[in-house]
């Protein structure tokens, strides 16, 4: 019997442009899950940069890390600015299926 070796997947390795960094965070907004979304903005982070990210935020690299940790709850604030370091905009668009 052989032994395989398995490779982590690591989606931070394919967010490689602007195009592909909106559709990924897009899906894991689609999800309605919080924890997935936040998954998804580390995984942007990870792409460019933690360091970088972390101070274009004006925020500290450890808490940085904090914030984007599973299972953190970080404030809105540090979303938005975390996002704005990133070069992304949250827009919103009505949601027909709820209004039919």
């Amino acid at each position: 019997m052989s032994k395989t070796d398995i490779t982590r997947f690591d989606a931070s390795e394919y967010l490689d442009s602007d195009e592909m960094i909106a559709e990924y965070l897009n899906a894991a907004l689609e999800e309605n899950d919080p924890a997935i979304f936040l998954s998804a903005i580390a995984d942007v982070a990870k792409a460019k940069g933690m360091t970088q990210v972390a101070t274009a935020a004006g925020l500290g690299r450890e808490s940085l890390y904090k914030a984007l940790a599973p299972n953190a709850q970080p404030r809105f604030s540090t979303i938005l600015r975390v996002m704005h370091a990133l070069g992304i905009k949250l827009s919103t668009t009505p949601d027909r299926a709820i209004h039919a």
